[in-house]
C-alpha cells in the first residue's frame, strides 16, 4: 500500500510539474543518477528556511509561483530579477572593494546565501576570481581566519571527539557526498602550521571542484582534523578557534586520524577522500596506509605531482623536443619534503612508463634533490669528518628521500654549486622560502641553456622561489616560466612581453575528481596522475608553446577537467578499478560532460518526504 502511494504521490508530481512549467515527465529528477543536476528539485522547506539555505535561495529570482508554494511571499522584494542582474549587482559591489582579502570575504558571504549565484559568478569570471577564492589570496584568508570568521562551512573533527566520530559524521545533512577535502592545518601552502584556520584549504579546493570539475555543490565535504597546533601566535590569540592544546603526534595523532577515516567511510564509502596540506612525514605516512583501501590521493604529493609533470611535458615541445625525451632531462629540484619528493616520483614514473631508462635507478640519477641543508650527496666527500656527517645527515632521511642521494657530488652543496656542475635543463622549487632561486643561481644556469625550465612553485606568490620579472630579467627573457601562483607576464625594457604560466595543481584535480566520481573508482591508481598529465601536457596550441605558454588560461579550466576526467574515467574502466555501470551505446565523453553541474536555478517544488 505504502508503495503505492508513493507512486501515486510521484506521478501527480510529474503531472504538476508537466502543467506547471510544460517539462517532460522524463525531465523530472526521480530515480536518476544523483550525480546529475536535477530539473526539478524537491524540498520539504518552505518559508524563511527556503531563504536562509544557500543550496535553495534564488535570492530576488523566485518566480511568482515559487513564492506561493514555498510560503515566502513578500519575504523577498517584489519585483522579480533573473541571474544576469544578479551578477550585475554582485560583480558592481566586487569590483567596488580595494584588497584582495575584502574581495575573498565578500564572495564568502555570497557562496553562505546563494551558491548557485556564487557558482555561476566564479565560472563567468574564473580566470579573475580564482586568484581570490584560492591561491594566493587564500593564503591570507587562512593567516586571518579566526578573525575574519562568519559563519561555518564544513566540518570540524577535534582532539575532543575521539570516540564519538562515527556519530558525530551523521550530522552533516546530506546522505550523498562525493568528494572530500581534508587537512590537519600542519603544512598549509608555504605558510607553516595554521592549526583549524587551515579550513580555508578545503573550502577553496572545493570551490574549485564545483567550479572547474563540475561536481555538484551538495556532494562536497570540506574538513578539519583539528590535532592541535604548535604555531605559538595562534595558542597565545584569545580568538583563535582551534583546539588550544600542541600537537598531537605518534600513535595518538594516527588513531585520531584512523578513527575519522572509519566514520567517514561507513557513512560515505564511495566518497573520495583528497588529503591536503600534511605534513612530512604523516602525508606520505597516510597515503600509504590508505591509498588501497579507500578511493583516495594526496594532493600535494600526487595532484602536484601530473601538474608539474604536465608542465615539464609541455616544455619540451616549447623547446622543439619531444615529450619522450623526459629522460634526458636534467632536472634540479629544491625541496625535499612531501611536495618535492612527491613531484619528483611523478617524473621518475614517468620515465619509466616510457621505457627510455632501463631502471628506476636511471631515471633517479636524471633528479638532483636539495634541502634546507643543500645536495643530497655523499658526506664521505665532504671536508667534515666522513663518518660523523654520515650518520648526522643519514638520520633525516627516509627511505624516499634516498633515492635521490647523489653519490659522486659532495654532500650539502649550495643551488649555484649543484648548478654549476649538473647544468640543469629544468630548475623546480617547493620550498616556501622566497628567494631560493638566487641571481647567481638562474644565470648560472641560463649560461648553459638556451631556454632554461624555472618553476618556482610554492604558494602563496610571497613564498615563491623567485619572481617571474627576476626569472626573465636574469635570463635576458629566455626562460620558461611557471609558478604555483600567478604572475602577470612581464615586458623587458627592449619591450619583449615574456608570457608567464600558473602551474598549480587546479588545473589536475577538479578533473580527477570529476573522473574518479563518474566511474565510482574503488581505487585512485598511479596511472590516473600519469595519464592526467599527458593529457594536459597536449592541450597548448603551437602557436601558444611559441610564445612559451605551457598550459590554457585558468578562463579554460572547465575544458580541462573535462578533457581529464574522462582521460581518468577510461583508466578507471580499463584497470578494472570503475564499480559504474555504463549503459549499452553510451559514449563516455558525454556521460562525463553530462555528469558536470551547471550553476541555473531549477524550479522548486514543496514535498514534505523529499531529502
Amino acid at each position: 500500500m505504502l508503495a503505492t502511494k508513493n507512486i501515486s504521490r510521484l506521478s501527480n508530481l510529474v503531472r504538476q510539474c508537466r502543467r506547471n512549467y510544460g517539462l517532460p515527465a522524463s525531465a523530472i529528477g526521480v530515480g536518476t543518477d544523483p550525480r546529475k543536476d536535477k530539473t526539478v528539485q524537491l524540498t520539504p522547506l518552505r518559508g524563511v528556511n527556503i531563504i536562509h539555505d544557500p543550496l535553495l535561495s534564488k535570492g530576488t529570482a523566485f518566480s511568482m509561483a515559487e513564492r506561493e508554494r514555498l510560503s515566502i511571499r513578500g519575504l523577498v522584494p517584489p519585483r522579480r530579477q533573473e541571474m544576469d542582474k544578479q551578477l550585475l549587482r554582485i560583480k558592481r559591489n566586487l569590483d567596488a572593494l580595494e584588497t584582495p582579502i575584502a574581495k575573498f570575504v565578500f564572495l564568502s558571504a555570497l557562496q553562505d546565501r546563494n551558491e548557485i549565484l556564487f557558482y555561476k559568478l566564479l565560472i563567468t569570471y574564473l580566470d579573475e576570481l580564482s586568484g581570490i577564492i584560492y591561491t594566493p589570496t587564500v593564503g591570507e584568508a587562512c593567516l586571518l581566519s579566526h578573525s575574519i570568521y562568519r559563519r561555518s562551512r564544513g566540518m570540524y573533527f577535534s582532539s575532543q571527539d575521539r570516540g564519538a566520530m562515527s556519530a558525530m559524521v551523521h550530522n552533516w545533512p546530506h546522505d550523498e557526498v562525493d568528494v572530500i577535502v581534508v587537512t590537519d592545518g600542519s603544512r598549509v601552502l608555504g605558510l607553516g602550521d595554521l592549526g583549524a584556520n587551515g579550513m580555508q584549504i578545503p573550502i577553496g579546493k572545493l570551490s574549485l571542484y564545483v567550479a572547474a570539475g563540475g561536481i555538484r555543490p551538495r556532494s562536497v565535504l570540506p574538513v578539519v582534523l583539528d590535532v592541535g597546533t604548535n604555531n605559538e601566535s595562534l595558542l597565545n590569540d584569545p580568538l583563535y578557534l582551534g583546539m588550544g592544546h600542541p600537537r598531537l603526534d605518534g600513535d595518538e595523532y594516527y588513531s585520531m586520524v584512523d578513527e575519522w577515516v572509519t566514520a567517514v567511510h561507513s557513512r560515505w564509502p564511495n566518497a573520495l577522500i583528497q588529503f591536503e596540506d600534511f605534513k612530512y612525514p604523516h602525508a606520505y605516512n597516510l597515503l600509504n596506509k590508505y591509498r588501497e583501501k579507500i578511493t583516495c590521493f594526496n594532493d600535494d604529493i600526487q595532484s602536484t605531482s601530473a601538474i608539474t609533470l604536465a608542465g615539464i611535458l609541455a616544455s619540451l615541445k616549447a623547446r622543439n623536443l619531444s615529450t619522450q625525451d623526459l629522460n634526458q632531462e636534467r632536472i634540479i629540484c629544491v625541496g625535499a619534503g612531501s611536495a618535492g619528493v612527491g613531484v619528483c616520483e611523478g617524473i621518475v614514473d614517468a620515465m619509466v612508463a616510457q621505457g627510455k631508462v632501463k631502471s628506476r635507478e636511471e631515471a633517479y640519477s636524471r633528479i638532483w634533490m636539495l634541502d634546507q641543508h643543500g645536495l643530497l650527496g655523499n658526506p664521505a666527500l665532504s671536508s667534515v669528518d666522513p663518518i660523523t656527517a654520515y650518520d648526522e645527515r643519514n638520520k633525516f632521511l627516509d627511505e624516499r628521500q634516498r633515492c635521490y642521494v647523489k653519490s659522486d657530488l659532495s654532500d650539502r652543496l649550495s643551488l649555484e654549486e649543484v648548478i654549476e656542475q649538473v647544468k640543469p635543463t629544468v630548475l623546480l622549487g617547493l620550498t616556501g622560502v622566497p628567494g631560493v632561486f638566487s641571481e647567481k643561481a638562474i644565470r648560472t644556469m641560463a649560461k648553459y641553456q638556451e631556454k632554461p625550465i624555472v618553476f618556482p612553485l610554492s604558494n602563496p606568490d610571497t613564498r615563491a622561489e623567485c619572481t617571474a620579472e627576476q626569472a626573465f630579467k636574469w635570463t635576458d627573457g629566455r626562460a620558461i616560466f611557471a609558478s604555483g601562483s600567478p604572475f602577470a607576464d612581464v615586458t623587458l625594457p627592449n619591450g619583449k612581453v615574456c608570457r608567464t604560466n600558473q602551474c598549480n595543481n587546479s588545473y589536475s584535480f577538479p578533473g580527477l575528481g570529476l573522473g574518479i566520481t563518474v566511474s565510482r573508482a574503488r581505487t585512485v591508481t598511479p596511472n590516473m596522475f600519469l595519464e592526467t598529465a599527458n593529457t594536459i601536457a597536449e592541450l597548448a596550441s603551437p602557436a601558444q608553446l611559441k610564445e612559451g605558454v605551457l598550459f590554457p588560461g585558468v578562463s579554460h579550466l572547465r575544458e580541462v577537467a573535462l578533457a581529464v576526467g574522462t582521460r581518468v574515467c577510461e583508466v578507471a574502466y580499463k584497470e578494472n578499478v570503475a564499480t559504474a555501470v555504463l549503459q549499452p551505446g553510451e559514449i563516455l565523453s558525454d556521460v562525463v560532460q553530462n555528469s558536470m553541474f551547471v550553476p541555473e536555478y531549477v524550479p522548486l517544488v514543496h514535498s514534505p518526504n523529499a531529502h
